[in-house]
């Protein structure tokens, strides 16, 4: 990576006044090179055209520091001038975008918005192709790897991975998005206090993960926000027989199923309360169970560490077939257990 000359970092300096430049000892890229920066910045990201709208290029830089986790990073992302940005589908990950000053012009599938930082941010898909003009820009952006939200979802819903897509407009005055808000520059924040020279725990690492994917998945718009409402019982007010019966399910899901324990802490017969989860949540009583104790084992393999025993995780959580529960696992989240214990290590 070539460096800058001390006066072009200088100039990106007095530029970068606009908004506090964030993450600076997690430098990545600073160059006022075009085609450096598109190099740089899509190596880290995904490849992508970036075009200044000046025929001069006068007033370009680019500026991405970036703090790296287990399955997301934290990132900050500034531009001078006016440039064109054409990412096409990310593919890989989801990305969160919060500007801190400058605007942004964004079109992604059949949407088109603006941003700016008292308004609206932006939620990329990685299905969706993108196309953005940043105008003297800098922005937080969330990078979400696409496989750990899917897997989330899935698990949140009831039902088998498959691609997420969001509504890609963020209203920064709900309290959803100011939450969001708060989380990234938490992570900043955390990331700032360790330095570059720190990691932050995997226990740590893995509550924050946790943390950013109820925030995106449960308070932000998406094509499966109505199967994560219908599956947790969100949809409708729930009779309080199926949330006595829910909660019980919850707490012995390491155990046998005991349909008689089930009914007898609803208050209701059995053939009532299996009718009831049908309507209810949308499934049978086996499978939500089957459900809940694959999403658990997902968030473990997530959160453990590299040499963790799948066998021992699995027999904790009641699994008692490990080729059964493979196969049920391989169905839901798309790939092996051991596969999802790898890919954030």
């Amino acid at each position: 990576m070539a460096p800058m000359s001390s006066a072009a970092s200088g100039a990106d300096r007095d530029r970068g006044t606009q908004a506090a430049v964030r993450l600076a000892e997690f430098f990545r890229v600073a160059t006022s090179d075009v085609d450096q920066a598109a190099e740089q910045v899509g190596r880290i990201f995904c490849p992508h055209d970036l075009r200044p709208l000046c025929k001069t290029a006068e007033g370009f830089y680019a500026t991405h520091n970036c703090a790296a986790f287990d399955g997301f990073s934290i990132n900050y992302v500034a531009y001078g001038g006016s440039v064109a940005i054409n990412p096409g589908c990310l593919e890989r990950f989801f990305l969160v975008q919060l500007p801190l000053s400058g605007s942004t012009r964004i079109r992604t599938g059949s949407r088109e918005f603006a941003t700016d930082p008292d308004a609206t941010a932006s939620l990329l898909s990685p299905t969706l192709p993108t196309r953005m003009v940043w105008e003297d820009c800098a922005q937080l952006i969330l990078l979400l790897d696409r496989r750990v939200v899917e897997q989330r979802a899935a698990a949140l819903s009831g039902k088998s991975v498959r691609p997420v897509e969001f509504n890609p407009a963020i209203d920064l005055t709900a309290p959803s998005a100011r939450a969001l808000q708060a989380s990234m520059h938490g992570l900043v924040d955390l990331a700032e206090g360790l330095g570059a020279g720190h990691r932050v725990s995997a226990v740590a690492a893995a509550d924050w993960r946790e943390g950013l994917l109820d925030l995106l998945l449960t308070r932000q718009r998406h094509d499966l926000s109505e199967a994560i409402r219908t599956f947790s019982g969100q949809a409708e007010t729930l009779p309080r027989t199926l949330m006595r019966a829910r909660d019980c399910l919850q707490a012995y899901a390491t155990e046998p199923l005991d349909m008689e324990r089930l009914a007898q802490a609803a208050g209701i017969g059995i053939r009532a309360l299996q009718l009831g989860f049908q309507r209810h949540f949308g499934t049978s009583i086996s499978d939500m169970l089957l459900d809940i104790r694959l999403a658990e084992l997902n968030a473990k393999l997530m959160a453990a560490s590299p040499d963790a025993r799948i066998i021992d995780i699995a027999f904790d959580l009641g699994f008692t077939h490990l080729g059964r529960m493979a196969g049920a696992y391989r169905q839901k989240f798309g790939e092996a257990p051991s596969a999802t214990l790898r890919r954030l290590h």
